[in-house]
């Protein structure tokens, strides 16, 4: 019998809203540029030729409550509130009027990105990797099943730093709506249960600092809080 030559880290995983299960975690999954406004912020005009997606290690995530050190390598570290949605089953080339079905439930996520590197990387055409994924960079709220929230797809997504309002929007302005989202990453991958799926964050980005407290939420589904060292 074989054995690893070292014990294999705890899987990650998040709270389940109103139970004591955990939610184990797979891939997490990025939509990026998907709320016009966002877009424009950050240089470039929105369009609908083909969803841009990047990808999370799963051992990035951080909970809900948790004091987030500032990362290394960055002086323009950026806040991005978003929607969550969490994959509950498995699916391959899943058309978008049936993607909602492969959805367990949702929560409210910060994907947090080291800015002056991820632009840095996207001048040179090259791979966002070091702006967009490091220790802590995806905090996300415990997960609220469908049954007890529904589907949060009209509903409005906000962010505040310190007390002051940051981000505005509502779900309903995704360039690509989350039945789209699902049905185009299952062309490309097998969504399996326990991803999670980022879905974009509408305009106000700006850096942390450390100090800085940021509450950000959708409302119907739930609030993230955390602060930053």
């Amino acid at each position: 019998m074989s054995e690893y030559v070292f014990s294999p880290s705890t899987p990650p995983s998040l709270p389940v809203a109103g139970s004591d299960a955990r939610f184990p975690i797979h891939r997490i999954y990025c939509i990026g540029r998907n709320y016009a406004e966002h877009v424009r912020e950050m240089g470039r005009e929105p369009d609908r030729g083909a969803p841009m997606f990047f990808l999370k290690p799963a051992d990035t995530i951080v909970e809900n409550g948790t004091t987030i050190p500032i990362p290394p390598g960055t002086e323009n570290f950026h806040f991005e509130i978003e929607l969550v949605a969490a994959i509950g089953k498995e699916g391959r080339n899943i058309p978008t009027e049936s993607a909602l079905d492969l959805v367990f439930g949702y929560g409210v996520g910060n994907d947090l990105t080291r800015r002056d590197l991820q632009l840095a990387m996207r001048d040179k055409g090259w791979p966002w990797e070091i702006g967009k994924s490091f220790e802590h960079c995806a905090a996300c709220t415990a997960i609220h099943p469908v049954a007890e929230i529904g589907h949060p797809l009209e509903n409005d997504i906000w962010l505040d730093q310190n007390g002051t309002r940051r981000q505005s929007g509502n779900t309903r302005e995704m360039i690509f709506n989350l039945q789209e989202q699902i049905s185009y990453l299952s062309e490309l991958y097998v969504l399996r249960p326990g991803d999670l799926l980022f879905t974009g964050t509408p305009a106000g980005v700006g850096p942390i600092a450390a100090g800085d407290t940021l509450v950000g939420g959708v409302d119907g589904v739930d609030e993230l809080t955390n602060t930053f060292r």
